[in-house]
C-alpha cells in the first residue's frame, strides 16, 4: 500500500531524505550567486529600493495597461518600465508606470509619450522620483531590520530549548526557508518592494514557529515514541500550515493589489518551502541527535 510505503521510507531512510532540502539550499544559493554575478544584486529590487520614477494617472479607455507596456518598451529600449494597475475595491481605476528613470529630461520625455498614446492632460499625470541614494538607503535599513530580526530570534530559540544542536536546527531551518524562497522569488521575475521585505520579516515568524512546536513535542514531552511525538507535531503543524495556505491563496486570487499580491506570494512560498525544511530536515536532525544521545 502506497501509504504503509511511504511512511516506511519517512522512518527508515530520514537520512537520505535529507538531500532533498540540502539539495534545494544548495541550489538557491547558486542562483543566488549567479544573480549577484550577473546584476550585481542578490535580489531583483523594486523602484522603492533601487531608486527611479512612477508616473501615475486615471484610467484611460484609449489604451490597456499591456497595450502601453508595448509601446513604451519599443519607445525607450535602454529603461526598465513596468506598467500596472491600480484597483480601489476590486476596481480598476488607474494606471502606475515604475521606472529606473531619474533624470527631469528622460521623465518629460515618458509623460510625453504618454501623452502621444492617451487623451491625458499633463495636470492628470502625477510624477513621484524617488533618487538613488534613497532607494540604497531603504534597501540597507530593510536588511539590516531583517538580519537583526533572524539573530533575535536565534537567541530566543537558543534560551528557550538550551540545547545547542535542536536550536541550531531550528535556526538552520528558517534559514534555509528564507534562502530558498528568495531564490523562488528571484526566478519569477518580480521585484522585490519595501513591502516584500517586510513579507520576508513575517516569514521567520512562520517558519520557525512549526519548528519550536516539532522541537518542544520531541524533546519536552515524553510520553509515547519519538515517531509518534513526530507524528502529532506533524498533524498540528500541517492543520496551521494548510490554514496558512488556504487564506494565503484566496488573498492571492481575489486581491488587486500589487503591493499585498507581493507579500502572499513570498508568504506562500514560505510556507510551502517550510514544510520540506521542518518535516523532512528538522526532522531528521533531531532524530540523529537523540539517537546519537542514546548512544
Amino acid at each position: 500500500m502506497l501509504k504503509d510505503k511511504l511512511k516506511h521510507i519517512y522512518e527508515q531512510k530520514y537520512k537520505t531524505l535529507l538531500i532533498i532540502p540540502i539539495l534545494l539550499v544548495l541550489l538557491a544559493i547558486a542562483q543566488i550567486s549567479i544573480q549577484y554575478a550577473t546584476t550585481g544584486d542578490f535580489v531583483n529590487k523594486g523602484i522603492s529600493l533601487q531608486g527611479g520614477s512612477t508616473i501615475s494617472f486615471p484610467l484611460d479607455s484609449s489604451i490597456t495597461a499591456a497595450e502601453l507596456q508595448t509601446f513604451l518598451n519599443e519607445r525607450f529600449p535602454q529603461a526598465d518600465i513596468t506598467v500596472r494597475t491600480i484597483s480601489s475595491a476590486g476596481t480598476i481605476t488607474g494606471i502606475a508606470i515604475d521606472s529606473d528613470i531619474q533624470l527631469d529630461a528622460e521623465i518629460t520625455a515618458l509623460r510625453a509619450a504618454i501623452q502621444e498614446k492617451t487623451s491625458l492632460k499633463t495636470a492628470d499625470i502625477s510624477v513621484e522620483v524617488i533618487g538613488s541614494s534613497l532607494g540604497e538607503n531603504f534597501f540597507k535599513q530593510t536588511f539590516i531590520a531583517l538580519i537583526v530580526a533572524f539573530i533575535l530570534m536565534g537567541i530566543t530559540v537558543i534560551i528557550y530549548f538550551r540545547m545547542l544542536v535542536p536550536s541550531l536546527a531550528v535556526i538552520l531551518a528558517g534559514f534555509s526557508d528564507i534562502i530558498v524562497t528568495l531564490a523562488i522569488f528571484n526566478v519569477t521575475g518580480m521585484k522585490l518592494s519595501t513591502a516584500g521585505v517586510a513579507a520576508f520579516l513575517m516569514l521567520i515568524g512562520y517558519s520557525v514557529d512549526t519548528d519550536i512546536l516539532l522541537t518542544s513535542r520531541v524533546l519536552k514531552q515524553h510520553h509515547g515514541t519519538v515517531m509518534e511525538r513526530i507524528y502529532g507535531a506533524i498533524k498540528t503543524g500541517l492543520t496551521m500550515t494548510t490554514t496558512t495556505l488556504v487564506a494565503v491563496a484566496v488573498a492571492l486570487i481575489f486581491v488587486k493589489s500589487d503591493t499585498i499580491k507581493q507579500i502572499m506570494l513570498i508568504i506562500f512560498i514560505g510556507v510551502l518551502v517550510d514544510i520540506i525544511m521542518t518535516w523532512i530536515q528538522n526532522v531528521a536532525i533531531l532524530r540523529m541527535y537523540i539517537e546519537r544521545k542514546h548512544k
